[in-house]
C-alpha cells in the first residue's frame, strides 16, 4: 500500500467512529414510538429515554480527553468501539427499560468520545499536507451514518412485532468492523513521542507519507518542549470572555434550531401531520440525503465565503422555512406533503451552515493554551443543550393540539436571533491565522 493511501486508510477507520456516531444519533427517531408504547412510558419518561444517550455523550466529551493523553488514541478507540458492539446488542436484546435506558446512556458515552477523539487522531496521523480534507471525513461519515440509520428504519420498518429491536442491533455490524479495523492502524506520532517512542513515531511518520520525517519530529518535540514548559492557564480568568461568549452562545443556537428535536423525532413529527409510518420513515431519509449533500457543500465553501457568510445565510434559510412550519402547525392545514419540503429546506440551510461551521469556529477562536478546553466547554454546552431540547421536545409537542406549533415558533424566534448574532457580534475568522484572530480580539 503507497503511503497516500496508508493515511486515507488510517483516516478512514478512525471516522469510521463517526459513522457509528450519525448512526447511533438517528437510530432513535424509528424506535421511539414503539419503546414508548411496550414499555407504556410517560412523555417524561418518553424524553429521558431519548435523552438518555446525549446525557451520555456530555459525559464522554468531557471524560475521553484524559484517558486518550494516558493511554493513547489507539486505545480508547479501540475501547470506543467494544461499547458500542455492546451497547448497541443490549439495547436491541433488553427485556427491561431500565436496561435499555442505561446502555443508552452507556452508547451515548462512546458518542461523546468518539466526536473528541476521531477527529483529534486523524488530525495527528495526517500528513500536513492532507490534514484539512481528511479531518473533514469525519464529520462527512457523521451525516452518513445519519442516513443509513434513516434507510435501515425504513427497510427494517414492518419485518416482525419487534422490528425496533432490529433497527438497534443491526449497529452491531458497523461496531464490530470498526472495533477490528482500529487493531491495524498505527498509534498517533504525537502521542508515541510524548511517550518517549521516538523510533516508533518515526515509522509512522514515514508509513503515512509525511515529506520531511526529520522536521515534523522537530515540530513535535518543540510542541511537546512549550506544553511541559507552560503552567496550565484557566479559561476563566478573565481575558477569554469574548471567544467563551461565541463558543458558548453558538452552541446554544446550534441546538435552539431545533435540528436534534427533528433528527431524533423526524417520523413523528411526520405523522404528526397525517403521515402513516412507513410513510413518514420514508421522508426521514429525504431528510438524511440533504444533510449529507449540504454538509459536502459547506465543507467546500467554507475557506472560500468564510464562516459568518454561511452563517448569515443559513439563518435566513432557516428561518422562513422553520417560520412555514409554523405556520402549518398553527392552521392545521396539513395537506399533501408541505411540512416535508419546508423541513428539506431547514436541514438544507442547517448543514450548509450551523453544521459545518461549528467546529471548525469553535476550533479556531481560542488561543493555544487554552484551545483544549475551550473546544471541550463548546462541546460540552453543545450535548447540554442537545439532551434538554431532545427530552422536552414530545413533552411539549404533545401537551396540546398546538404543541408542534409552540415548539417550531420557538426554533423561528431562536433563529431570528442567531442571525443578529452571527451579523452583528461574530467575528469572521476566515483566511487569518490563529495569532491574528487573537489578536483582533485582544487578547495575548
Amino acid at each position: 500500500m503507497n503511503q497516500s493511501n496508508t493515511a486515507f486508510r488510517n483516516a478512514i477507520v478512525a471516522a469510521l467512529g463517526g459513522f457509528l456516531f450519525g448512526f447511533d444519533t438517528a437510530v432513535i427517531s424509528g424506535v421511539e414510538k414503539s419503546i414508548q408504547q411496550l414499555w407504556l412510558l410517560s412523555d417524561n419518561a418518553h424524553g429521558f429515554t431519548v435523552a438518555s444517550a446525549l446525557i451520555g455523550t456530555v459525559i464522554g466529551s468531557l471524560l475521553a480527553g484524559k484517558p486518550a493523553e494516558k493511554y493513547g488514541r489507539k486505545k480508547v478507540l479501540q475501547a470506543i468501539g467494544l461499547l458500542y458492539l455492546v451497547t448497541s446488542l443490549v439495547t436491541a436484546l433488553t427485556p427491561s427499560w431500565e436496561l435499555f435506558v442505561t446502555f443508552r446512556f452507556l452508547g451515548g458515552i462512546g458518542v461523546g468520545a468518539s466526536s473528541v477523539v476521531g477527529p483529534m487522531y486523524i488530525s495527528e496521523i495526517s500528513p500536513a499536507n492532507k490534514r484539512g480534507r481528511l479531518v473533514a471525513l469525519f464529520q462527512f461519515n457523521v451525516v452518513s451514518g445519519i442516513l443509513i440509520a434513516f434507510l435501515s428504519n425504513y427497510f427494517l420498518f414492518g419485518i416482525g412485532e419487534d422490528s425496533w429491536r432490529w433497527m438497534l442491533g443491526v449497529q452491531a455490524i458497523p461496531s464490530l468492523i470498526f472495533f477490528v479495523m482500529v487493531f491495524i492502524v498505527p498509534e498517533s506520532p504525537r502521542w508515541l513521542m510524548k511517550s518517549n517512542r521516538d523510533s516508533e513515531a518515526k515509522e509512522v511518520l514515514t508509513e503515512i507519507g509525511e515529506p520531511d520525517v526529520a522536521q515534523a519530529m522537530k515540530r513535535i518535540k518543540d510542541s511537546l518542549y512549550h506544553e511541559v514548559g507552560t503552567v496550565k492557564e484557566s479559561l476563566f480568568n478573565g481575558q477569554y470572555n469574548k471567544p467563551i461568549m461565541y463558543a458558548v452562545l453558538l452552541a446554544v443556537f446550534n441546538q435552539f434550531s431545533g435540528i436534534n428535536a427533528i433528527m431524533y423525532y423526524a417520523p413523528r413529527i411526520f405523522e404528526m401531520t397525517g403521515l402513516a409510518k412507513d410513510t413518514a420513515l420514508l421522508q426521514a431519509i429525504s431528510i438524511g440525503v440533504t444533510n449529507m449533500l449540504f454538509t459536502m457543500l459547506a465543507i467546500s465553501l467554507i475557506d472560500k465565503f468564510g464562516r459568518r457568510t454561511l452563517l448569515i445565510i443559513g439563518s435566513v434559510g432557516m428561518v422562513i422555512s422553520l417560520g412555514l412550519v409554523t405556520r402549518v402547525f398553527y392552521t392545521q392545514d396539513f395537506d399533501g406533503y408541505a411540512v416535508m419540503f419546508y423541513l428539506i429546506g431547514f436541514i438544507a440551510f442547517f448543514a450548509f451552515s450551523q453544521g459545518a461551521v461549528i467546529w471548525v469556529f469553535i476550533s479556531e477562536i481560542f488561543p493555544n493554551k487554552v484551545r483544549a478546553q475551550g473546544q471541550t466547554l463548546g462541546s460540552f454546552t453543545h450535548w447540554i443543550m442537545a439532551a434538554a431540547i431532545s427530552w422536552t421536545f414530545p413533552i411539549i409537542a404533545d401537551s396540546s393540539k398546538m404543541g408542534g406549533f409552540y415548539s417550531f415558533l420557538f426554533f423561528t424566534i431562536m433563529m431570528a436571533l442567531h442571525g443578529f448574532f452571527a451579523w452583528k457580534v461574530l467575528p469572521e475568522t476566515k483566511g487569518k491565522s490563529l495569532e491574528g484572530i487573537q489578536e483582533e480580539l485582544h487578547i495575548h
